[in-house]
């Protein structure tokens, strides 16, 4: 694979420079959806050790670079389904293999100044070319596989740091922070492309596709429609302000043309995305930590509204259509929870609710108005190998009356529809097992039993087996 022969001759090339240096620190997360950790914050997954890396990390000095590979692949076998739709997951046996392969490099300009540029690539295939599923099982899939397979900027931003106070705290360093120490009381601007959920409803125990769940309604809040293009990233401006215990974030960013489009709308007074995130780092159990994290956000983008498309499909005799509609400018909005509790010091409990309006069309993320999610994961401390993890999740996503009745007439989603409904909540059991195999290698096995896949309860239940090898570099 010519990619991964080029990221590969880069970082060796790199390191026989002396760039890598010889002392390797914590390594760091290379998955999209787990940012850097705040140096104070109250981890409630005390008992997870880093993840190895095959390559040493360069520690001291003010570069930054790393790497990984993802590799999943999933089937299931055939399922009841009388009918299908063009967006249904094939009843058909069925098999596929995605990958994710990225670049971390960074600088650090100043005592407060960094430069931060990922480069990334993505493929592979998706079950039904990802349709079917409002919780899709593989969160790394390319989910318009008319895209270009070649390389593409991931990331590129500007990190500028405001001390607030004199003393400081630690920082873990990777690929989303180079800095050493942080000021315990701080402000924290970004500003150019990144990933929404690099920074907001992060969850130690179920926001990592690299290591701990692959379902996309487990690793993020399903109902959180937030700003991205088809690849996951937008551009914007993230601001974050951070004292002992709490913090607070917010972020503008560009919104997608067209529902899970790749171009993103340049006209940030027309079209645009509002996120706000508190979060308060102290457990609900006394003295166990524990993080609770409170979202909020608003979309404003060229997205229908089902009732009025429904109306308008009643008088041509027609089924509906949530694009058929000239240009204009409607609101979506929604809220969410995200707690994370330690119960041991190896055992991590999390939960996620959302809700959004649910009247305005899915548009960036996936079709889902209300979800709840539980689950725990689980350190490999607990019998002698730190590296491994473990991990069960349950999620319930449901959606609003009219989003029910548009695909109950035969419309389509961006992701589901079946040409007809009949109404049930999408519920999904994920479970898997990390195992280290040796410095930056591991394999994950796991398994999805999804009901309702859809939400119809004409279909399924269906059974998705997956394994996951995963390198850090």
């Amino acid at each position: 694979m010519p990619i991964r022969a080029l990221l590969l001759t880069i970082m060796c090339l790199l390191c026989a420079c002396g760039l890598l240096g010889q002392t390797q620190s914590g390594g760091a997360s290379s998955t999209p959806n787990c940012p850097a950790p705040a140096a104070e914050a109250d981890s409630a997954d005390p008992g997870q050790a880093d993840p190895e890396t095959m390559l040493p990390h360069f520690h001291d000095t003010r570069f930054w670079l790393s790497g990984q590979a993802n590799f999943i692949f999933q089937a299931h076998p055939e399922f009841h389904a009388p009918y299908s739709g063009k967006n249904s997951l094939s009843p058909r046996y069925e098999k596929a293999t995605s990958r994710v392969m990225t670049l971390y490099t960074g600088v650090r300009l100043n005592d407060s100044t960094e430069l931060l540029v990922d480069i990334e690539e993505a493929g592979g295939a998706a079950l039904s070319t990802g349709l079917g599923l409002a919780g899709a099982t593989d969160l790394d899939i390319v989910r318009n596989p008319l895209l270009s397979k070649a390389p593409y900027l991931g990331r590129g931003m500007i990190h500028k740091v405001f001390a607030l106070s004199q003393d400081r705290v630690e920082n873990e360093r990777s690929y989303l922070s180079l800095f050493d120490e942080l000021p315990r009381r701080r402000l924290e601007i970004r500003f150019g492309k990144f990933s929404i959920p690099d920074f907001f409803d992060v969850n130690s125990a179920g926001s990592d596709t690299h290591f701990q769940f692959m379902n996309w309604a487990v690793d993020n809040n399903g109902a959180w429609d937030y700003a991205a293009d088809t690849r996951g990233y937008t551009v914007g401006v993230v601001a974050d302000y951070e004292d002992r215990n709490w913090g607070f974030r917010f972020t503008e960013a560009l919104m997608p043309k067209v529902a899970n489009g790749i171009d993103l709308v340049w006209r940030p007074w027309q079209t645009h995305a509002e996120n706000w995130e508190y979060e308060l780092r102290r457990g609900i159990i006394p003295k166990k930590s524990g993080v609770l994290r409170l979202l909020a956000y608003t979309n404003y983008a060229n997205m229908g509204i089902y009732r009025e498309q429904i109306a308008l499909a009643e008088q041509d005799h027609v089924a509906p259509d949530i694009t058929n509609h000239p240009w204009h400018i409607t609101r979506k909005y929604g809220f969410g929870a995200n707690l994370e509790q330690n119960l041991t010091p190896n055992v991590t409990a999390f939960a996620r609710w959302g809700w959004d309006n649910g009247k305005t069309e899915s548009f960036a993320y996936t079709e889902i108005d209300l979800t709840f999610e539980e689950g725990a994961g689980v350190s490999g401390a607990k019998w002698n190998r730190k590296q491994d993890r473990a991990g069960v999740a349950f999620v319930s996503n449901g959606i609003k009356k009219d989003h029910q009745t548009y695909l109950a007439d035969g419309g389509y989603g961006f992701l589901i529809g079946d040409g007809k409904l009949h109404y049930g909540r999408e519920n999904i059991l994920e479970t898997y097992y990390t195992a280290h195999v040796w410095r930056g290698v591991y394999v994950a096995p796991g398994a999805q039993y999804i009901v309702n896949p859809g939400y119809n309860r004409d279909r399924g239940p269906v059974v998705v087996g997956s394994f996951r090898a995963h390198v850090e570099f």
